[in-house]
Formats: structure tokens, C-alpha cells, sequence
């Protein structure tokens, strides 16, 4: 791979395998894009240097950049990550795959506590094999004033207790739990998850400024879905934006469907957060790359109309049926980023966010090789994960 010199890497697995060479590209690098470049795979990983005896796929005119890392992802595929079956769930995540998203984080929606548990063991073993890096809960530890399109009569305070049974049935794969911190036990529970290695994330919330400083201090790292399911920003009482932007702390996660955000909130995240504290994510339900109609999201009946869930009941939206492959592509046709800034946003900073940044995130010698082919106009023509094509762009 066409890289700068002194790049990181010597210190992970050496790749193995037969060697397959992109060249060609436009390669997006942790320290820029450059013309011209080449990535070379060998077996899951990607390599250093490239064997005369490599296959060679020219890539020229397309760009090269990481696998995207969704972070806070419901379904796909008509499927639900809370309530499908196995099946289902693989089914939802080959869909996501096939557009771009190589590391995925499986969010759960609010429910019983029983049910939610029992869940955690499911997707944990989805974890433990390699389908999914972990689970995300999304409630029911969230305020009613800001519960969006979750069941009210499922929520509860987030009780320090209760959050850790979460962790305790996901058996380490937890990664991150959205509480409103101001709650009783909110702060004691941000300080628990904090303690396991948990992301705590500040969502769902009717906190004010004051409140969300206290639960950053407290450990809270993450704020889910900034701007949505939160109060406004106000010049009297700023509330939990205002915190939420100006603290390097915080990554703050935006869902760049334009239906979720104006490109003014946008560019206002990126411009006081700056592109390293932004993680582009989906919060995709069920109809994400599976088309209109009514589907469940938990308890709540959703209708998907011209690619936007609202509930049935209330009309509040629902979710998203985005795929990551088209947040990028609107990041730089529509909201003018480059591309260097959106990789971060859909690749590096999920990853570091994860603790995953030593083996996905970007395109360096010794990561897994975890890519997406765009053309010129965005679109995904080849996908691989592991060294394996999901979507193979010799086929077409």
C-alpha cells in the first residue's frame, strides 16, 4: 500500500496469505487522500509492500477508503436487531454490509428488563463470533419528555442496579448504554459504566447545561444523536447542546439523512466539535436498504413513507433507513466536507471510540483489510471485509 514513510503497524500481525493489489485510486490516508495510490491485501490484513506475483485489480478514478463503523444501528433488510431471529439479524447486517459498513454495533430499543437481558446473551454471541463488536442499549433508562420512538410504560430511571444487569448478560460485549443523565441514578450509573469499559452516552435527555456538564465530568464520553430527542439550543438556557459541542470529551454522534438534520445543525456540529469529536451513524430500523411500509420498532408500530419512519401513532420519527454509504455520499456533495473529514466521521472516530482504532478506522499496514470502493460520484462499487469481497467490483 502506497503509504508515508515511519507509518504505524509493525507491532500487529503480519499479514498472510495471497496478495491482492487496488491500484489506482484515490486512497483515503489518515494523513490525506493521494492520487495515484495502492492498497495491498494479504489474506485479512492489509500489507506493507506488494509481491510481483500479486493479483492486480485497477481501481483508477474510484476512491479507496475504510470500512465505515456504525456505532448506533437498529436493523436492516427488513430486519430488527431487537427482535429478530438469528437469521434476521445476519440478514440485517449483510445488508449494511453491502454498503459500506464492515464494523457494526447492535442497538436495542426499550423494553422489559427480562427481555432486554435475555437479548443481550443473544447478540452476544453474534459478538463472540465476529458479526457484530458489540451491543449498544438505547434505553429504557431515557427522560419521557424526550423518549422519541420508544414505549413510555417501559421506562424507568436508570438505576445503577438494573444498568449493570445489562452489562453482567451482555458478557463484555456492551459498548455502550444511552441514559438522560439527569434521572435518579443517572450520574452513579455514567459512573458505573465508566468503571466497565461501557460508553456512557448522553440521549433521550431533558437535561439542562448544568446537568450535562456534571454527567461529562462523570465519565459520559458520547452524545446520541445530537440534536434530535434533546431540548433546543437557547440563548437563556443552552441545555445540553451547548455542552455537549464544547467539551473535547464528547464525540458527538449526527445522523446525515437530511431528514434528522438541517445542514446548518450540521455544519455547527463540525464547526465548534471539529471533525475528530463527529461519528456519523444510521440509527437505521428495520426498512433500511428494504423499502416503505409498516414494520415494529419494539412495541410501536412504524410506517416507512418515501424512505422516513414516523410512528403511527404520533407521527415523531422513528429512527432512519440509511445506510452509511449515503451519509458519506451527502457529507461531501451536500455538505461540502472533504472527504479526509468524512472518513473520520464514518470510519476513524467510531473506531477510536470503540477502542478498535489498532485494527479498523483507516488504511494502514496490519489492519484488517476493511474497505469501500466509491466511484466518482460516491457510489459503492466494491466492498471488502476481512480480505473477503462482500460486494466484489470485478461482478459489475
Amino acid at each position: 500500500m502506497a503509504t508515508p514513510s515511519g507509518a504505524r503497524g509493525t507491532a500487529r500481525p503480519a499479514p498472510t496469505g495471497p496478495q491482492t493489489v487496488l491500484k489506482g485510486a484515490h486512497v483515503a490516508l489518515p494523513t490525506g487522500v493521494i492520487d495515484n495510490g495502492q492498497v495491498v491485501v494479504e489474506g485479512d490484513r492489509i500489507a506493507a509492500t506488494a509481491q510481483e506475483n500479486a493479483q492486480v485489480i485497477d481501481v483508477t478514478g474510484h476512491y479507496l477508503v475504510p470500512g465505515f463503523v456504525d456505532i448506533h444501528n437498529h436493523g436492516g433488510g427488513g430486519a430488527s436487531f431487537t427482535s429478530g431471529t438469528v437469521e434476521d439479524v445476519l440478514q440485517g447486517i449483510d445488508t449494511h454490509r453491502r454498503h459500506g459498513t464492515t464494523t457494526l454495533v447492535a442497538s436495542t430499543v426499550t423494553g422489559d428488563m427480562d427481555f432486554l437481558a435475555q437479548r443481550a446473551g443473544f447478540l452476544s454471541e453474534l459478538a463472540e463470533q465476529g458479526d457484530i463488536a458489540g451491543i449498544h442499549f438505547e434505553g429504557p433508562f431515557i427522560s419521557p419528555c424526550r423518549k422519541g420512538a420508544h414505549s413510555e410504560e417501559l421506562l424507568r430511571d436508570p438505576d445503577p442496579a438494573e444498568v449493570r444487569k445489562l452489562i453482567d448478560a451482555a458478557r463484555g460485549w456492551a459498548r455502550m448504554v444511552t441514559l438522560a443523565t439527569e434521572l435518579p441514578g443517572g450520574i452513579d450509573s455514567v459512573r458505573l459504566l465508566a468503571e466497565h469499559g461501557v460508553i456512557a452516552a448522553i440521549g433521550h435527555t431533558d437535561a439542562t447545561y448544568e446537568q450535562t456538564v456534571e454527567a461529562i465530568d462523570a465519565g459520559a464520553t458520547v452524545a446520541t444523536h445530537l440534536f434530535n430527542a434533546m431540548p433546543a439550543l437557547g440563548h437563556r438556557a443552552p441545555g445540553p447542546i451547548a455542552a455537549l459541542l464544547e467539551d473535547d470529551r464528547i464525540t458527538v454522534e449526527l445522523i446525515n439523512d437530511g431528514t434528522h438534520l438541517h445542514p446548518a445543525s450540521l455544519q455547527l456540529a463540525f464547526h465548534h466539535a471539529g471533525a475528530d469529536r463527529v461519528a456519523f451513524i444510521t440509527d437505521a430500523m428495520d426498512a433500511a436498504g428494504f423499502g416503505d411500509g409498516r414494520y415494529m420498532l419494539g412495541p410501536l408500530e412504524v410506517e416507512v413513507a418515501d424512505g422516513v419512519a414516523r410512528l403511527v401513532e404520533g407521527g415523531s420519527i422513528a429512527g432512519s433507513t440509511l445506510t452509511l454509504d449515503r451519509a458519506f455520499k451527502r457529507a461531501v456533495t451536500v455538505d461540502r466536507l472533504s472527504v479526509e473529514d468524512a472518513v473520520k466521521a464514518l470510519s476513524a472516530n467510531p473506531a477510536r471510540l470503540l477502542g478498535l482504532s489498532d485494527t479498523i478506522g483507516s488504511l494502514e499496514p496490519g489492519k484488517y483489510a476493511d474497505l469501500v470502493i466509491l466511484d466518482d460520484a460516491y457510489e459503492v462499487k466494491g466492498v471488502m471485509r476481512r480480505g473477503h469481497w462482500v460486494v466484489d467490483p470485478r461482478l459489475g
